[in-house]
């Protein structure tokens, strides 16, 4: 009799979601070193807001007529304004409040635009066309003038300034949103989608959705520079977050009043905060794009 002996042959476990995802996320860093310096400085960024306000060496807010206007030096680092205060302390401080607003005003444009875009784009007909002129209204303004229009007639608070942002930042989503949509809603795959018995609505979600993303990525980070720069004009103008609330817009302001006398730090470090804060968002387009984009997951 033979013995026949059966080798069983046992498949490698297959790799899980979070390490594939890891795995694409370093290969990304690694491949474009500005993608890697944008994501460094947005870390920065993000924990300067979360832990930055418990730990600065003065209380932003507190006031002292002796100290008005120091240069900068060892026990105040960029300086002290003209109440006092000190400038380095204002300056982490409002990282939280400018970041919190371009953050929840991007997310709020980025989530409404991009369902109203799709559709849109997908089921056209009645909608298509009043969301059509709706943006079209929109984008007859001049964005900043038609965002200093709706924070004066309801009132300069957060949330409106938080509002308005949205509703100027709104037609750059719906509109390249409604744009993919149109293209791939009878490509192959949602024929494929469709006839596999998937409802219209899971078809828009999952499978043409994710393949829209990466053109908005870019047009997600480039807003959340537009919104900071929005909310600190604002304050700027008078119209934004109001003093004594530490914000770069306000800061920029009161400093230019000093610039002439030779006081220069007043308005020189929140404007130096200002810009790398647009500076890193504008760098994050590209790293946004191939993070979320499918074909670069292969």
């Amino acid at each position: 009799m033979t013995d026949i002996t059966i080798n069983t042959i046992t498949a490698a476990p297959r790799s899980s979601a979070w390490s594939r995802g890891f795995a694409h996320f370093r290969y990304v860093m690694t491949s474009n070193p500005v993608t890697l310096l944008a994501f460094v400085m947005l870390a920065a960024m993000i924990l300067i807001a979360v832990f930055g306000p418990a730990l600065v060496p003065h209380d932003p807010l507190a006031t002292a007529a002796d100290k008005a206007l120091k240069p900068p030096s060892l026990q105040h680092w960029f300086g002290t304004d003209q109440l006092g205060r000190d400038v380095f302390s204002r300056v982490i401080v409002a990282t939280r409040l400018d970041l919190l607003i371009s953050v929840s005003a991007v997310a709020l444009s980025f989530f409404v635009g991009v369902a109203m875009g799709a559709c849109a784009g997908y089921w056209g007909g009645w909608f298509d066309k009043l969301s059509g002129r709706l943006l079209d209204t929109i984008m007859a303004f001049p964005l900043f003038v038609l965002a200093m229009g709706i924070v004066a007639a309801a009132g300069n608070t957060i949330q409106n300034i938080v509002i308005a942002t949205a509703i100027i930042n709104l037609p750059f989503y719906a509109r390249v949103a409604r744009a993919e949509v149109s293209i791939r809603r009878n490509a192959g795959y949602v024929q494929a989608a469709r006839l596999s018995g998937n409802s219209e609505l899971r078809i828009l979600i999952e499978k043409i959705l994710p393949n829209t993303l990466p053109p908005m990525m870019v047009q997600l980070s480039l807003n959340m520079g537009w919104a900071i720069l929005n909310a600190a004009g604002l304050s700027f103008i008078g119209l934004g977050v109001r003093p004594p609330t530490a914000e770069w817009g306000i800061m920029v302001a009161e400093g230019a009043n000093f610039i002439v006398s030779g006081e220069w730090w007043l308005a020189l470090f929140p404007g130096a905060a200002l810009m790398l804060a647009v500076f890193t968002f504008n760098l994050l387009g590209d790293g946004l794009r191939d993070l979320v984009d499918p074909q670069r997951r292969t």
